[in-house]
């Protein structure tokens, strides 16, 4: 019959062993890579911590992985993920790829219905973003954006359009 809540003391101690060593190896890769690491997350962020999660998983409860095949795991999403956004940085096109553009969903105190439901963002999202930003009115904003990594931004109108937030955003 298959050992359900014990197998025994051996299979207790590599898991506690080999959690410590992972999560510290993990750690210590995740501070040399940098902040870009574990920034706010946009998509491709996202995949990247969900597969360390799984690898840190995979490692800590199959025996049939062994802890360095999941350090080099590690290091290598650690490594692409750096690659990645050492290269968008340096190449728009790559940039592009990786990352999605913010997007306009009210401009100018009029919400974008359209944009608004193909991002599946609801006015009241909206509003609240707005009142989160002490700005009373939608005539008051001058834009709300839906940022790279999922956040809304509302913007209150000034009479400075030339140093504009907006200026990397596409408008209607």
């Amino acid at each position: 019959m298959e050992q359900v809540f014990f197998t025994s003391w051996a299979s207790l101690i590599r898991t506690l062993i080999i959690g410590v060593l992972a999560y510290a190896s993990l750690i210590a890769m995740l501070r040399v890579s940098g902040k870009r690491t574990l920034s706010k997350m946009n998509a491709f962020d996202l995949i990247v911590t969900v597969a360390l999660g799984s690898t840190l998983a995979t490692v800590l409860l199959s025996k049939s992985v062994a802890l360095i095949d999941g350090l080099l795991a590690f290091g290598l999403l650690i490594g692409l993920q750096y690659g990645i956004t050492w290269l968008s940085v340096r190449s728009t096109a790559v940039s592009r790829l990786v990352k999605a553009e913010p997007t306009l969903l009210v401009y100018q105190g009029r919400f974008l219905h359209e944009v608004m439901r193909a991002e599946r963002i609801t006015e009241g999202e909206i509003l609240a973003s707005l009142r989160e930003r002490g700005i009373a009115s939608l005539t008051e904003a001058a834009a709300v954006v839906l940022e790279n990594d999922g956040t809304l931004n509302a913007l209150q109108q000034t009479s400075d359009n030339a140093n504009s937030a907006l200026r990397n955003v596409p408008r209607p």
